[in-house]
């Protein structure tokens, strides 16, 4: 089964903060997120609730569109997340 590498955007529970991240397991890690353990940005701002996602094969790609992303502007990572949740609900996975 090829791996599966997943560029996401997660923000806290009153959208003000945004926080764009690469990794290979979506579930695992919002869970990390989820449960405050991991210092820095996202425990800091309560970074919790996932709102874009977007899956890659191979993890070079992943990591240009993370990096895409980074350097975007807080309005094209609204726009990106808007394209496909438009009312910023918390995704599934």
């Amino acid at each position: 089964m090829p791996r599966q590498y997943c560029v996401y955007i997660a923000t806290n529970k009153n959208n003000n903060v945004l926080y764009t991240g690469v990794t290979n397991n979506l579930s695992r890690r919002m869970k990390e997120h989820r449960s405050g353990k991991i210092k820095g940005f996202t425990q800091k701002y309560n970074v919790n609730k996932l709102v874009f996602a977007e899956t890659f094969e191979n993890i070079h790609y992943a990591i240009m569109a993370e990096k895409k992303i980074k350097a975007g502007s807080r309005k094209k990572k609204i726009d990106l997340i808007k394209s496909i949740n438009p009312e910023f609900k918390e995704l599934k996975f």
